[in-house]
């Protein structure tokens, strides 16, 4: 595992066992897994944001802190929020990256993102190239739009 994956697990490990929040020192942690404060930073830019379902607030001065709170984000919210910020066009790679996305966040199951790759590929959609991206992003926003809960 690579430093940053580490210092990840680490941090939701901390999370799981806090009820709100956990806060943390970022000079502390870097001299705790030997590497500089930026990777610190780097973490949690690039793996604690809004969009995952944390909020992150960081105090400066005074030994600062950075505070990390898990917010509960239901899985119809979170579809609905991707669905309105979905490009008109999308590629059959773009699904990819979605699907992938809404696994790890547990948001769909395997049989489920299948599916949805299935619906949304190239072999399936046998219009002109210049139709298949618009075409795709409308089934792919319609399938979603069918998972989310009332």
């Amino acid at each position: 595992m690579r430093v940053s994956d580490i210092i990840e697990e680490f941090i939701k490990d901390l999370l799981k066992d806090e009820d709100d929040y956990v806060e943390i020192q970022r000079n502390e942690l870097a001299e705790q897994f030997n590497c500089v404060p930026s990777q610190i930073n780097y973490v949690i830019q690039t793996r604690f944001k809004p969009s995952q379902g944390y909020y992150v607030e960081s105090k400066r001065g005074g030994g600062g802190h950075i505070r990390i709170k898990k917010v509960n984000i239901t899985k119809s919210n979170y579809l609905m929020h991707i669905i309105a910020s979905m490009e008109e066009e999308i590629t059959a790679g773009e699904v990819d990256i979605y699907l992938s996305n809404f696994l790890s966040y547990e948001m769909i199951t395997e049989t489920e993102a299948k599916l949805l790759k299935v619906a949304t590929s190239d072999n399936v959609l046998t219009v002109p190239a210049e139709l298949r991206d618009a075409l795709r992003a409308n089934i792919f926003k319609n399938m979603l739009l069918n998972l989310v809960e009332d």
